[in-house]
C-alpha cells in the first residue's frame, strides 16, 4: 500500500463532546475577538468543521474602542489595545447571532462590561436570545473601565459572576485573566459562585515603548499580548487550576492525566467544572497538549491571524493523532 492509501487509511477519531450539556462536534473553539462572528472567515475556510465559534467581546450599549494604534507584531506575539469595539448587544443578538447560527458550530456570545449593571443586563439579553453558551469576560486587559478590576480578585469576580448567574440559564463559561495574584484563588471563587465551564487564559498585560519618540505605543498605555509566547505559561496555569481547584478535574476523554493530578481528583465527589484552554495554541501538537493535561477543550485564537487554516490543521491533526491512539 502506497503512503498517501495508508494514510487515507488511517483511522480518524471521534472528537464529539459535550461541554455543560452543549454538544459540539469537536473541542476546537475559535476564540473571541480573533474570528468576528464566523461568516467573515466563511470564504476562506469550512467554518463548519469548528466545534464552536467566541463572538467578538459585546457590551450592553456600542463601543467605538480605544483610539490611536491597536495592533503590535512582537518575536513570537501580538500586542493589542482594540477596546472592545462592538456593536452593542441588541444589535447583535438583531443581525449577527441569526447568520452565526446558521454556520452550525456552538454559538458562544463573550459578555463584558464596566459595571456590575452593564454585565447582569446584557446576560438578560443574551439569556433571551438563542446563543448556547455564554462567556463572562472578567479578564480583558484593554479596557480601562470594566474586566481587569473584576478578574483581578477573587470577590470582585464572585461578585460579577453570582449577579450574571442570577439571571441566566445559559450555560457560563467565565474567562479568566492570567494578571491575576492568586489565579487558583480566582478560579475557585467564580465556581463557587456558579461558573459551569472555566476558559483560560486571557491575554497577558504587556507595554510597548516608541524609541523614537520616548512614548508609550498605545494610547492606552499596555495592551494584551498573545500568540505563540505565551503557551508555555497559559498551559502551566491551566495545571494549575485541575491541580488546585476540585470540581475542575481533568477531562477523560483526550487527556493523558498525570499520576499526581489523577490520585488528588480520585476520591472526589465534587460537580464537574471543565477548563477550555487556551493561549498561544498554533499547531495541533500545541492543542493535543493542552488536551492531554486535561483541557475538555480548547480555543485558538492570535494563530488565526497568520494562517486561517490553522484551524483544519488542528482539527484534521487531532483526528489522526487520538485516532492511532485509539
Amino acid at each position: 500500500m502506497s503512503e498517501g492509501a495508508q494514510n487515507m487509511a488511517e483511522k480518524k477519531a471521534d472528537l464529539s463532546l459535550k461541554i455543560a450539556g452543549i454538544s459540539f462536534s469537536n473541542p476546537i473553539i475559535a476564540a473571541s475577538g480573533t474570528f468576528g462572528y464566523g461568516r467573515e472567515y466563511s470564504d476562506v475556510i469550512d467554518v463548519s468543521r469548528l466545534g464552536g465559534i467566541c463572538s467578538k467581546g459585546l457590551t450592553l450599549e456600542p463601543r467605538s474602542g480605544n483610539t490611536g494604534r491597536r495592533i503590535l507584531e512582537t518575536p513570537s506575539g501580538l500586542m493589542n489595545s482594540i477596546g472592545l469595539e462592538n456593536p452593542g448587544i441588541p444589535h447583535f443578538i438583531e443581525h449577527e447571532l441569526p447568520k452565526m447560527l446558521e454556520l452550525g458550530p456552538v454559538v458562544i456570545a463573550n459578555l463584558s462590561g464596566s459595571t456590575l449593571n452593564t454585565y447582569v443586563e446584557g446576560a438578560r439579553l443574551l439569556d433571551a436570545s438563542d446563543v448556547h453558551m455564554i462567556e463572562l469576560n472578567i479578564s480583558c486587559p484593554n479596557v480601562k473601565a470594566g474586566g481587569m478590576a473584576w478578574g483581578l480578585d477573587p470577590k470582585a469576580a464572585a461578585t460579577v459572576t453570582k449577579a450574571v448567574r442570577r439571571v441566566t440559564n445559559k450555560p457560563l463559561i467565565v474567562k479568566l485573566s492570567p494578571n491575576a495574584l492568586s489565579l487558583v484563588e480566582v478560579a475557585q471563587a467564580v465556581v463557587n459562585a456558579g461558573a459551569d465551564v472555566l476558559s483560560l487564559v486571557n491575554t497577558f498585560q504587556g507595554f510597548a515603548l516608541d524609541i523614537t519618540t520616548g512614548k508609550p505605543v498605545f494610547d492606552n498605555i499596555t495592551a494584551g499580548f498573545s500568540g505563540p509566547a505565551i503557551k508555555p505559561l497559559a498551559l502551566r496555569m491551566v495545571r494549575d487550576i485541575l491541580l488546585g481547584v476540585p470540581q475542575c478535574s481533568p477531562a477523560r476523554k483526550f487527556s493523558s492525566v498525570p499520576s499526581e493530578l489523577a490520585i488528588r481528583k480520585k476520591h472526589k465527589k465534587n460537580r464537574f467544572v471543565p477548563v477550555i484552554g487556551l493561549g498561544g495554541i498554533s499547531c495541533w501538537q500545541d492543542a493535543a497538549e493542552f488536551l492531554m493535561t486535561g483541557a475538555s477543550a480548547i480555543q485558538i485564537g492570535t494563530a488565526i491571524f497568520a494562517n486561517p487554516h490553522v484551524i483544519g490543521d488542528v482539527i484534521t491533526g487531532l483526528e489522526t493523532f487520538y485516532g492511532r491512539r485509539s
